[in-house]
């Protein structure tokens, strides 16, 4: 009868382990697809940027500097990003944002920028892949969260030592962007 309950645990042992292991294989699973669904609002962004650039230089003669910051970021941006979450294409991508961001606030002070068509509709499919991007970006976060918290919490985070899980970087604004993004923008309404 003892023999029993000894091979009963033992059974159960192996189910709750393999139970644990299957659960992180979903979890890095799931981070890997949140990561490549911003990887595809990324390239449709990389693809857009060039062409708002080129029609808004024209219009925002004054404001080079903006304009080649935000071309050098994406650069970067589509360098860095090798296919995977890492901290080099999370931080090119946070300042990416932080630059299309600095973009957006100076074109309201140009009204005919603003009454352009092609500005317009440029605008727009940015931002709307912005939005996306940030949809993104939360699932991505969120399912980030979950896998760390599966890799740290007790006893899955002896299995996932064990089978090489590691956790997963969050993405987030770079420390030297986030003091550019938290100024107020300054909005001339005369």
């Amino acid at each position: 009868m003892f023999g029993w309950i000894i091979l009963g645990l033992v059974i159960a042992i192996g189910l709750y382990i393999i139970m644990l292991f299957n659960q992180l294989v979903g979890l890095r699973n799931q981070v890997a697809n949140g990561w490549k669904q911003i990887d595809v609002q990324l390239k449709r962004r990389y693809d857009l940027i060039p062409n708002l650039v080129e029609v808004v230089k024209d219009y925002m003669s004054y404001e080079q500097e903006t304009l080649r910051q935000v071309i050098e970021a994406r650069n970067r941006a589509q360098s860095a990003n090798t296919g995977a979450a890492t901290k080099d294409s999370l931080q090119a991508e946070g300042a990416l944002s932080a630059s299309l961001g600095r973009l957006f606030a100076l074109s309201e002070n140009y009204p005919t920028l603003k009454a352009d068509n092609n500005v317009q509709k440029l605008m727009e499919e940015l931002s709307g892949t912005e939005n996306k991007i940030a949809f993104a970006r939360q699932f991505y976060n969120d399912t980030a969260m979950r896998m760390n918290n599966a890799v740290e919490s007790f006893p899955s985070n002896l299995i996932a030592r064990q089978f090489g899980f590691q956790k997963s970087d969050y993405f987030e604004i770079p420390e030297g962007e986030r003091a550019a993004v938290q100024q107020p923008v300054k909005v001339d309404l005369r």
